[in-house]
């Protein structure tokens, strides 16, 4: 089992950021004088939030679609058998539709 981390305790009304910063009141005005005086946003890193691209460097398109409960049934009952998801075998299914 993985790690648990602990959360700092915080009072009603505080925020904690994701690095465990408990945002009080002192931390808010800190910032605020800090954006009143510029920062340079081009130190800045650039954080993609979710799953990674499928190729490695653009985002993936997402694709809904609709189809009948048969057809549906048929799909996941293939992809539990195979231990693959959904999104997997559909993604193999269009491939071979577009390049046959």
């Amino acid at each position: 089992m993985g790690k648990v981390e602990k959360r700092p305790k915080v009072k009603k009304g505080e925020w904690v950021t994701r690095g465990g910063t408990v945002v009080t009141p002192e931390v808010e005005e800190r910032w605020s004088r800090e954006c009143e005086e510029g920062f340079d946003l081009s130190t800045w890193t650039v954080v993609r939030v979710g799953r990674p691209p499928l190729d490695g460097e653009r985002i993936s398109q997402r694709i809904s679609i609709r189809v009948p409960p048969d057809l549906f049934d048929a799909a996941q009952a293939k992809a539990e058998k195979e231990k693959r998801s959904m999104s997997n075998l559909t993604r193999e299914a269009l491939q071979r539709y577009v390049e046959g």
